[in-house]
């Protein structure tokens, strides 16, 4: 089976599977694993291939390690996936593999999705492992301590692959476009480092789905004199935007909604009570007006009065104790201590900086110290190492810049910035209080 042959099939396959790399040379990404003098490149070098394990996000290149290694090593590849594989299947790849054998040729077995193989299917897939029949390689995007049994992965090295970060994606796309005979290059699409730089982001790591974004967002190119052009507005077309909210139960039903969410943040209880009045007495649900007065407590009031949350969520649940009409007033009681409290809006400005933060770096790596080894191979791979409890720190605070907690690959952003109104200042003067500590750690070490 050549895996690499072309054919004029080829020619309408998506352009993620054309450009797949055919030898390590092209491969982008995981240089830990592929770099000179790294496991997998001694494999292919060698032409000796070891049963592993490769456990790593989507669209990251397992499929691919998988057919490169095979073609390094010359061996025959059998390729399942788990998802419609039984012991059928298994016993079936079993034969092949002997039958290979008697021709003097090892079979390695890809398995796509080896978590999803139960407890039956790896029993059977064992035995031919361990004598050496079948050299697997199992791919996984789940952690395989927990989904892989301990007696096949034994028999198996796991190898750990990263999602690919922008500048390897926009590498990824770059080539697809500049290739002839497998990319997009006959089009001769110039295509904007910002259009790239966009797709590589809104692909989070995979470059499957940035070459579909790439093959898909070129159908919008613009025409222009020199050719095809791929910009900025293109790429935005592609991705899209989130639908706009529309009015499910009449514009006036919002309105009245939207006047007792103003007159609360505006701090006019009275104002708020007239417009729940009309609300209710139009028909409308009084649990809709308690739903929004529990994202006010967060959005407007905030920590300026911890206590705000807590009691909307008491009048919530006091309504559905006692039904309608004595609920309502502890929902009238609520609105009121949210008009009459302080205001603050930073939980929520905090709370929407991350969200567009992560936005645009979409690959938040958690730093190893802070994940947790519940099994020997998290063990060996440094998870948990250099962690700090807090408790058995002074003041229950690990001081110090180097335990923040933050991914050293992403730049430091303050997201929340406590006001001086009412409890909020009392925040403050607390992550001051922290911020003096952490710099007079950083400068005694």
């Amino acid at each position: 089976m050549d895996l690499f042959a072309d054919s004029a099939s080829q020619d309408n396959a998506p352009l993620a599977y054309r450009m797949r790399p055919r030898a390590l040379d092209d491969y982008i990404g995981q240089q830990a694993l592929v770099g000179p003098g790294k496991p997998l490149r001694r494999m292919a070098e060698s032409a000796s291939v070891r049963s592993m394990i490769l456990w790593g996000p989507p669209g990251v290149g397992k499929t691919t390690l998988a057919e490169i290694l095979a073609n390094a090593s010359g061996a025959r590849l059998e390729q399942l996936s788990a998802v419609m594989a039984g012991v059928k299947e298994i016993r079936a790849a079993v034969e092949r593999a002997q039958e290979a054998r008697s021709r003097e040729r090892q079979t390695l077995l890809f398995l796509d999705e080896i978590h999803r193989l139960n407890k039956s299917q790896q029993d059977a897939l064992l035995p031919h492992v361990e004598s050496g029949l079948l050299t697997l390689i199992g791919a996984t995007t789940e952690n395989p301590s927990f989904e892989v049994n301990s007696a096949l992965l034994s028999r198996a090295r796991v190898y750990v692959l990263k999602s690919l970060d922008e500048a390897e994606l926009t590498t990824v796309l770059e080539r697809a476009l500049a290739d002839e005979r497998h990319g997009l290059g006959q089009r001769r699409i110039r295509a904007d480092a910002e259009a790239l730089s966009i797709l590589a982001r809104a692909a989070s790591g995979d470059a499957r789905r940035a070459l579909g974004l790439l093959e898909t967002a070129c159908d919008f190119a613009r025409a222009d004199a020199q050719g095809e052009h791929l910009d900025r507005d293109a790429v935005i077309e592609v991705i899209g935007h989130q639908a706009a909210a529309f009015d499910k139960q009449g514009e006036h039903y919002y309105d009245l909604l939207s006047a007792i969410h103003k007159s609360v943040r505006s701090s006019r209880p009275d104002a708020a009570l007239l417009y729940m009045a009309q609300f209710i007495s139009g028909g409308g649900d009084p649990l809709d007006i308690v739903r929004r007065l529990t994202a006010i407590a967060s959005e407007d009031v905030g920590n300026a009065d911890p206590r705000a949350l807590p009691m909307v969520i008491a009048a919530w649940d006091a309504y559905l104790r006692l039904g309608d009409y004595e609920g309502q007033r502890a929902i009238a009681h609520a609105a009121i201590h949210l008009a009459s409290a302080p205001k603050s809006n930073r939980v929520d400005q905090a709370w929407h900086q991350a969200k567009a933060f992560v936005a645009e770096h979409p690959d938040v790596e958690v730093p190893i110290y802070l994940r947790n080894a519940p099994t020997k191979l998290m063990s060996s791979l440094g998870y948990g190492e250099g962690y700090r409890y807090a408790h058995d720190e002074p003041e229950s605070y690990p001081a110090g810049s180097a335990h923040d907690c933050w991914p050293a690959s992403l730049p430091k952003t303050r997201f929340y910035a406590p006001t001086d109104n009412g409890q909020e200042k009392r925040y403050g003067q607390i992550l001051a209080w922290r911020a003096e500590l952490d710099r007079q750690v950083d400068e005694s070490s």
